[in-house]
């Protein structure tokens, strides 16, 4: 309430009229002050009044705001709610006719659920890709890469008695090298010594050394040895590289000196022990290559992977007996032998040509798996 003398003094009495019931204005007035206007009220109750008003003004303002969002939210939510579709019912007329079932894979059946691993009993395919995955070296320092100079000198060529069935004709490995006697033989994998033979027995490959690897699913042979580290015995580790003997001649009654190598594999104790053809693995393993002619050396990838001839074709009887005819006849310098003996002999396999008995039983090829802890070493056939 303002006092009478400082407001509106200069008027007439009940000539200004209340702002809300148009009533005289009396001596004692009121003043409601908005942002851009003053209303003059001529009582308490009319000042009330136009206080009730204002509220009314702003709750009816804010529901307005409140129903206006709420219709938003509604429409929104219709754009982005997923919608199921009709009912069920009325999708049945028109349901989409069934799929066609997957057409069946080629190759092996999938494994079922919670089963996992290659397929058993592992297969040669099987073990020749692994072992090319692994970090294996060439059994004989580079440069150059050895590899198997004739077809005498491959996995399966002719030998004489009765040999394990993979070994085709009878060759269970591989003939390597030969240019220097007494060349270093390395390990190529990492591995256990299984057998050691330091005599050279002339019917058993002469001296050898067999090694175990992967634990004892895989064995390496190195046969007709010069000679053997000392401190190499039954159950001593190697590593890949180390030198395990020196290239030689023992157990070789004719042929030049040379490394015969070979690889077993039995997928499981006590299980069957089987020959693989070497060279397609030797064919890709990295070389060691000796630093300025001395005994250290670095293992390269860098060396030209080799050319494999391919494992010797399987033979009927009689046609293994006709080769080992005419290879007996060469040796005895028989007809048209000499010439034919002599070319053989300058590419290294006129002697390997005959091989007979140097890593072989007695009577040929035991099979592996009929070896005991000592397996008596195969017949390599080189003479």
């Amino acid at each position: 309430m303002i006092d009478p003398e400082e407001a509106y003094s200069d008027l007439p009495e009940e000539t200004a009229v209340c702002g809300v019931c148009a009533g005289a204005l009396p001596a004692a007035r009121y003043v409601e002050v908005e942002a851009r206007s003053v209303v003059v009220l001529c009582s308490a109750g009319c000042l009330r009044e136009i206080v009730r008003e204002r509220r009314r003004l702003r709750w009816a303002e804010r529901w307005r705001r409140t129903a206006e969002a709420g219709v938003v939210v509604a429409l929104a939510s219709l754009f982005v709610t997923p919608h199921g579709g009709p009912p069920g019912h009325w999708r049945i007329a028109h349901a989409a006719p069934a799929p066609l079932p997957p057409p069946k894979p080629l190759g092996p059946a999938p494994l079922p659920p919670g089963w996992f691993g290659p397929a058993w009993p592992p297969t040669e395919a099987s073990f020749l890709a692994s072992l090319g995955q692994d970090a294996w070296i060439h059994p004989l320092s580079g440069p150059v890469r050895r590899m198997p100079r004739a077809d005498s000198r491959v996995f399966g060529a002719v030998r004489p008695g009765e040999r394990p069935a993979e070994c085709r004709n009878g060759h269970c490995g591989v003939d390597l090298g030969g240019e220097i006697w007494g060349e270093q033989v390395h390990a190529v994998h990492e591995g256990v010594v299984d057998v050691v033979q330091r005599n050279a027995n002339p019917d058993r490959g002469g001296e050898f050394v067999r090694l175990a690897h992967r634990d004892g699913t895989v064995f390496t042979w190195y046969f007709h040895l010069a000679a053997i580290p000392n401190g190499l015995e039954r159950g001593t580790h190697v590593k890949s590289g180390d030198v395990i003997g020196l290239l030689g001649d023992t157990g070789v009654k004719e042929s030049a000196p040379h490394l015969h190598f070979a690889i077993s594999v039995r997928p499981y104790k006590d299980g069957p022990e089987r020959y693989l053809d070497p060279e397609p693995l030797i064919a890709l393993w990295p070389v060691r290559v000796p630093v300025d002619g001395g005994e250290e050396g670095l293992v390269t990838t860098l060396a030209r992977p080799g050319m494999p001839l391919g494992s010797a074709p399987l033979l009927s009887a009689s046609a293994k007996k006709r080769k080992a005819a005419q290879l007996a006849k060469l040796k005895r310098g028989g007809p048209g032998g000499p010439q034919v003996a002599g070319a053989a002999a300058d590419d290294g396999a006129a002697s390997d040509d005959g091989e007979s008995s140097d890593e072989a039983t007695g009577n040929g090829d035991a099979a592996p798996a009929d070896r005991a802890a000592e397996p008596t070493p195969p017949d390599t056939g080189d003479e």
